[in-house]
């Protein structure tokens, strides 16, 4: 592993003995006081970070990792952005907080400059603490405006972890959550790979998962359903990228049906997908709603957000929207948003993103495919890629199971740890999504060290 063992001082100005002194005494006061999400507290040792810097961070121990998983893939303007980092503390100088029913500054520019990069007609904000409760609110809107109660989802999907959240997400986290009467039917969404419709091409693909959605809207009754709510490009549940045609037919059945389509960018947004939004991909396509969080500002404060079209918000016009957040378009996140927005412009951010995708990080996933026979497929687009791990490649067996994880995948991951990669990592997949900032020589090695640690996946394969 690359350690800071060669320098004197982190980027935040600690000594190498200093951060560690310091990461002891957080691990130490972690483990007695602080309860972690998704675990079970008694079996976790997490790593203490202590200092970050555009693609890189320095755990407890003074080891460097080049951060492959954008922190929950959010970081998309990397670590410790200086634009951003003098904008919060200009901010914190002028005005720290005020209540949402006044107007200012830094939430005004904020909502300006996000409606000038959404699609269509998407230009008025709602604001949020997080993608969880931005699509809360989004769903509340969608119910409020058509007078229906149903929301459909798809299977292999996260949508966050509050109540109504929770219950839309389509992976395994919404089990112990699940809760009848939160109005949501699941149906399976386009995956060649491990397609349900016995598919072959993606197109065949994209015919069968329309016509499946179709006749589950018929059997669940038109008239009962208020939305449609799809992430653009499925991000924790496995970075599926929608074959052509599958989106716009999905536009086309919420205009047939007088259903609201939502868009759910809060993973794929803000240039992850080497556009602003990944629904941009699909040309022509305008949800009515979009969801949002993560990228807006690279999570520096948090901050979300729902983007609303004309039609929507005229609802509101003369009606009270019955919901609120007390941090709604909190002054520090939202003057955090302005300089990540404005540094993504003026740096050609979501570019790289798109370069770095089509020219180091595709071609060189698709020659370590060839290599491993423990890949069974890669997949992605800009900085938003999936290594998908099997143990052997003509079932497609996956090298961890559905919702677990295994020895396999643990060790693998380990390697990538040893090395100095940080990796994002879900069941049976490893994730590659670096930072938006990533240039081609950092996203080459990390590349190159994930190649390796697949030697480990590989004594796991059995290539038939």
């Amino acid at each position: 592993m690359t350690t800071s063992n060669a320098i004197d001082t982190l980027p935040n100005g600690l000594s190498v003995s200093d951060a560690k002194a310091e990461a002891a005494l957080a691990y130490e006061l972690d483990r007695k006081h602080v309860f972690h999400s998704w675990s079970a507290q008694a079996q976790i040792t997490p790593m203490v970070v202590t200092a970050a810097e555009g693609s890189y961070l320095w755990d407890g121990d003074g080891n460097r990792l080049l951060d492959f998983s954008s922190q929950l893939v959010n970081t998309n303007i990397g670590h410790q952005h200086p634009k951003v980092v003098a904008a919060i503390a200009e901010q914190a100088a002028k005005l720290c907080t005020i209540a949402p029913q006044h107007a200012n500054a830094a939430r005004s520019e904020a909502a300006r400059l996000i409606a000038g990069v959404t699609p269509g007609d998407l230009n008025k904000v709602f604001f949020t603490n997080g993608g969880a409760d931005a699509v809360e609110h989004a769903v509340r809107m969608a119910r409020l405006h058509t007078g229906r109660r149903k929301v459909l989802t798809r299977y292999r999907s996260y949508h966050g972890g509050t109540d109504t959240a929770v219950n839309m997400t389509g992976d395994p986290r919404r089990w112990p959550n699940d809760n009848p009467g939160a109005g949501v039917v699941h149906f399976f969404g386009p995956f060649l790979y491990r397609t349900a419709f016995h598919a072959t091409t993606e197109q065949e693909e994209c015919e069968r998962a329309l016509e499946h959605l179709e006749r589950t809207i018929a059997f669940e009754g038109p008239d009962t359903i208020a939305a449609i709510v799809l992430e653009s490009i499925p991000g924790t549940a496995g970075i599926m990228v929608p074959p052509p045609g599958y989106l716009a037919g999905v536009r086309e059945l919420c205009d047939k049906y007088g259903i609201v389509y939502i868009a759910d960018e809060v993973m794929a947004g803000f240039g992850r997908s080497g556009k602003w939004f990944a629904v941009q991909h699909a040309d022509g396509v305008v949800p009515d709603l979009m969801t949002f969080a993560k990228g807006v500002n690279s999570g520096y404060v948090p901050l979300g957000g729902v983007a609303i079209n004309e039609k929507i918000a005229a609802t509101f016009d003369d009606r009270a929207y019955p919901g609120g957040l007390t941090y709604s378009g909190h002054p520090l996140a939202t003057a955090a948003a302005v300089a990540t927005i404005n540094a993504m412009i003026e740096e050609k951010i979501v570019e790289n993103a798109a370069t770095v995708g089509e020219e180091v990080i595709g071609p060189e996933l698709r020659r370590i495919a060839e290599k491993h026979p423990s890949v069974g497929e890669v997949r992605g687009t800009g900085v938003f890629w999936a290594v998908e791990l099997v143990r052997d490649r003509a079932t497609r067996e996956p090298l961890a199971p559905y919702g677990g994880s295994s020895p396999a995948m643990n060790e693998t991951v380990a390697a990538c740890k040893a090395n100095g990669l940080l990796p994002f990592v879900n069941f049976n997949r490893i994730h590659v999504v670096p930072p938006c900032t990533v240039s081609a020589d950092e996203a080459r090695e990390g590349l190159a060290i994930l190649d390796r640690a697949l030697d480990v996946a590989d004594r796991h394969a059995a290539e038939k």
